[in-house]
């Protein structure tokens, strides 16, 4: 399946391991990883067609904008990403306030604890092409 994955999360080795998981599992063929929110809105905001990514791994505990700013930003933008683009929050936090509040998006598909496995990986995939069938 090419699709085309943000990764957004300020940890390196977080990210490197996500990655390699990723690419392990055949998941997605085109990652971008990137350290601040800001930046990944950035290149969101600007994807047209294809570069609109299918999935988003987002972080919720981030310098300057964290994850849940991040969702908030793209709140004036969600009647085009709903169905396109599928956002999952990797995250550290056991809070049941954040798998409430994560509840209150459309466009977070799931909440996922760091780390994600091959089961998590899987799971994501086969719920996307159920959805394209």
């Amino acid at each position: 399946m090419r699709m085309k994955t943000f990764l957004i999360d300020d940890d390196d080795l977080g990210n490197y391991l996500t990655e390699t998981l990723l690419r392990l599992e055949g998941f997605c063929d085109d990652i971008l990883t990137f350290q601040l929110a800001e930046d990944a809105l950035q290149a969101l905001l600007q994807a047209r067609g294809s570069e609109i990514p299918q999935i988003i791994f987002l972080d919720l505990n981030m310098p300057l904008m964290n994850g849940w700013q991040f969702l908030e930003a793209l709140a004036p933008y969600q009647g085009q990403l709903l169905g396109r683009c599928h956002i999952y929050i990797l995250t550290s936090s056991l809070a049941l306030t954040d798998m409430e509040k994560a509840k209150t998006y459309d466009l977070v598909a799931g909440l996922i604890h760091k780390p994600i496995d091959s089961d998590e990986i899987r799971a994501i995939r086969s719920h996307l092409e159920e959805q394209k069938a």
